[in-house]
């Protein structure tokens, strides 16, 4: 809620109660009382101290228990204070009295968002439109969870209706700005960003959000700046803290990048996700003799892969080591033992997310590593390969695969969408291709190509598509990531967008090439075609267009020389 709607019309007689003892004059000076502290209670509560103004409109609930407008009041009071589900609760109770009350369906739609109750808060704010065509805040408030839904096209009409109605909005020219930069309309997001920003120049989100459109159109220096006016606006602003963090790290900036990125916690996406320790965590490459630590993946599979380079590193220091993975992980991980020193003083334990967990002494979640180690990029810990896939597994696969008289290449053009995260599926929808897309490919006949692919809806692209005997599909086979590792062991190159199997190639070292989207993630870097963190990765890139096209025809290309290479190679091995 932008500003608290807050009822302030005096009690109804109803509202009131009956006179059984026939006492007029008590009733009114009763009613001019109530209508006092009210009245004071609603300026309190419009001064901003609400607290107070909540005890107040308790006194007169306790007198009055139908006092409906004070009822909602309250409501309003408590949502703003924390208490969404009682804010709810009391609302509700208004809405039964006067279902058309525009400003208690606006104030509960609030209320019901804030909790993630979005179905339902889109049907408050939409009741309170139709029952109140003219209140631009409610269409302000709809388009809002419209967006957070994904439905960012339906949330700039929202928002266009609202700003027909009051142009003075500079939340609604925010909000517009932001659905037009999910929907890649980057200039029009801009001129959103800007007009909010003139009508409220301290407008620290709307700082933020012009420096995100400004990043995707490669004007990275500029971005960094709106970042940082949001912060000094508002100095714990941990989104804007974390987009300067992003941007960094994509220069190379790993200095002030990583140090940045531990604003991450604060966040809306990372704070219900923070675990809570009675455990120090630990900051630095100290002593770590004779103590236990617990690092535990923190975020998606790639991430936990890409970032067990550093528990080798951790365990030189001393310590015992407990690594807490995703279970599909956990047996992929124990290839991490090998690389440990024999000095240990016990056996480093890979525990399954969700199992209990041995005590321990500190505690660090893997990307927070990189700091820990004071990480730069020439001092990126790249002993490739640090996984392994298991020797039995991998010969088992050797013998299924057969004669090896082509080069074999492993295939993943998806991502894992995640529907119910519409961020992370518009992410998601950058980064991957449909299996047409991808067809050129198959045009080079000395190649054989095997799916990696998981997921559902890509699954079935191949399973049901014009390609089912191109390429050769084992997924199914494929429970966990140590069996995928085996069957990547037995590939030549693996052919993936960024996604977990492109990060068990590279920590594999096995020769993997990324098709990598324009707006690319922090840890590719900016104009590279290698990867610091990969040495047997290589990069093609999509150009301002975003178009995939150029990038498949690149590698396709490419994949005409590998073949060629790859039968070179074999004739002088049979020679």
């Amino acid at each position: 809620m932008e500003k608290a709607d807050i009822p302030s019309r005096p009690a109804s007689e109803n509202e009131l109660g009956s006179d059984p003892a026939g006492l007029p004059e008590l009733a009114r000076r009763q009613s001019e009382l109530i209508a006092a502290l009210f009245a004071d209670a609603s300026k309190l509560h419009q001064d901003g101290r609400i607290r107070e103004a909540e005890y107040v409109y308790k006194q007169i609930l306790a007198v009055q228990p139908g006092h409906f407008d004070c009822l909602h009041a309250l409501g309003v009071a408590l949502h703003q204070l924390g208490d969404h589900a009682q804010a709810v609760q009391l609302i509700g109770l208004v809405l039964k009295q006067n279902p058309r009350d525009a400003i208690a369906l606006n104030n509960l739609g609030s209320a019901l968002a804030v909790q993630g109750r979005l179905a339902e808060a889109l049907v408050s704010f939409s009741s309170a439109v139709a029952a109140r065509p003219d209140y631009a805040e409610a269409y302000v408030h709809c388009s809002g969870v419209l967006r957070e839904l994904g439905r960012d096209a339906e949330a700039v009409e929202g928002y266009d209706r609202a700003l027909a109605l009051r142009q003075d909005l500079a939340g609604a020219h925010c909000g517009r700005g932001t659905a037009l930069t999910n929907l890649r309309r980057f200039d029009e997001a801009i001129q959103s960003y800007d007009r909010a920003l003139e009508l409220r120049p301290d407008f620290a989100e709307a700082h933020c959000g012009r420096g995100i459109a400004l990043a995707e159109l490669d004007r990275i220096d500029e971005a960094l700046d709106g970042f940082a006016q949001a912060q000094s606006l508002r100095p714990d602003y941990a989104e804007a803290h974390v987009n300067e963090a992003t941007y960094r790290l994509l220069l190379g900036d790993f200095e002030r990048g990583f140090e940045k990125y531990e604003w991450r916690w604060q966040t809306a996406r990372f704070r219900t996700n923070k675990r809570s320790f009675a455990q120090a965590l630990w900051r630095g490459p100290d002593d770590m003799a004779g103590k236990t630590i617990l690092l535990y993946g923190e975020q998606g599979f790639g991430d936990t892969i890409q970032f067990a380079r550093y528990v080798p590193r951790v365990a030189a220091l001393g310590a015992q080591i407990v690594l807490e993975v995703p279970g599909p992980l956990q047996a992929l991980m124990t290839s991490l033992l090998p690389n440990l020193p024999p000095s240990l003083p016990g056996k480093p334990q890979i525990v399954a997310a969700g199992d209990p967990l041995p005590d321990f002494d500190v505690q660090c979640p893997l990307l927070s590593l990189p700091l820990a180690f004071r990480t730069r990029l020439d001092t990126i810990p790249c002993d490739v390969p640090y996984l392994s896939a298991p020797a039995a597994k991998t010969a088992a696969w050797c013998e299924r695969l057969g004669a090896h008289t082509k080069p074999r290449i492993g295939l993943v053009w998806a991502g894992n969408p995640r529907k119910d995260q519409p961020h992370i599926n518009r992410l998601d929808h950058e980064r991957s291709l449909a299996l047409d897309q991808i067809a050129p490919l198959f045009d080079v006949d000395a190649c054989s190509f095997y799916s990696l692919q998981k997921g559902d809806d890509a699954q079935k692209q191949l399973r049901e598509g014009p390609w089912r005997d191109r390429v050769v599909d084992f997924t199914d086979d494929l429970h966990d990531f140590s069996d995928t590792a085996a069957l990547i062991e037995n590939l030549d190159l693996v052919i993936s967008v960024d996604t977990s199997v492109l990060h068990l190639a590279g920590a594999l070292g096995k020769s993997v090439w990324l098709m990598n989207r324009y707006n690319t993630c922090w840890r590719w870097l900016r104009d590279r075609d290698d990867s610091p963190w990969y040495p047997s990765l290589r990069q093609f890139r999509q150009d301002a267009a975003r178009d995939w096209r150029p990038v498949i025809g690149r590698i396709a290309a490419a994949l005409h020389d590998y073949a060629r290479s790859f039968d070179i190679e074999r004739s002088a091995r049979h020679k």
